[in-house]
This record gives C-alpha cells, structure tokens and sequence, in this order.
C-alpha cells in the first residue's frame, strides 16, 4: 500500500512541478532564419573605409512563422535594456558576447528580446546563459539594435550542457 501512496505523492509532483526543460523546444540560433535565408543569405552591407566612425546598418532578417507563440529555449549572451543593479527585468539575447555593442550588430533574426519580469541576477550575465519562454515573431526596437523576435521569459539559468 505504501508503495502506491508513493507512486502517487511522485506523479502528483510531476504534475505541480514548475515546466520542465523538455516541455520546450530546444532552438539553436540557426533555427531563427528562415531555411531560405540559411540557403541564399542576403549581403552584409559594406563598410565605408572614408569614414571611420560609419556604423553600418544592421541587417535584415527574416523570422520563421511557425515558432510564433512555441515555448523554447535558447543559449545566449545578455545585452542589458532595464533593471537595476541587481536584476535585469529585460535585455537582448544575443548568440555570441558583446553583439549589439560592438558594430556591427548581428541581423534582426539574430537578436531576441526578452522580458523578464521575475529578474535575472546582475553577476550571473557575463557568461551564457540558457533562457526559456514563448517566442514571438514580433520584434523590438532599441538603440543597441533591432530584433526580429521577442519572447516573455519564464527562466534564465546559466548555460550547462
């Protein structure tokens, strides 16, 4: 008897337990441009080498529909937008450190930006990062850079294989 009771007070668990990581669609950064794209990738725009203080425009990209309102999770470094000095409430979710900050800035389908009201810890957001969430395919515009997705965190952790 006692060994049902435990079987049940486990399932029961499971079921209140917070969402679990395979509950989310694992997303490499490939995944957020379109196949056609991936195939036939559009021009980096130039650099004008008379003016070296040019930025150059950020590039466009275009998103994939069908990830629109998926629950996923995604590797990636923070580029800070609000908070405070002890939590970042949203930011950017960047596929490689220091994008957005130095020029020049990864194209739109390569920049997410999240909300995330429960707040990441300040120290943990030098290194990567995983974060979970439901991705949407409308954007955000900052002045470190525009972003093709936008996604209502649920998590973020630091970044473990």
């Amino acid at each position: 008897m006692l060994h049902y009771i435990a079987m049940a007070l486990a399932a029961l668990m499971l079921v209140a337990s917070p969402a679990r990581a395979d509950e989310y669609t694992l997303l490499e950064w490939d995944d957020l441009i379109p196949l056609a794209e991936q195939l036939n990738p559009p021009p980096f725009p130039g650099v004008d080498h008379e003016d070296e203080f040019a930025i150059p425009a950020q590039p466009i990209g275009k998103v994939v529909p069908s990830l629109n309102g998926k629950k996923v999770r995604l590797p990636g470094f923070v580029v800070p937008l609000e908070g405070d000095s002890q939590q970042i409430t949203a930011f950017l979710l960047v596929p490689y450190f220091g994008a957005c900050i130095h020029v020049p800035p990864p194209p739109t389908n390569q920049i997410v930006y999240v909300e995330y009201p429960a707040g990441a810890k300040v120290d943990d957001l030098w290194d990567a990062v995983w974060v979970t969430g439901t991705l949407h395919t409308s954007g955000a515009s900052h002045e470190m850079g525009d972003a093709a997705y936008s996604l209502q965190g649920t998590s973020v952790s630091p970044y473990q294989l």
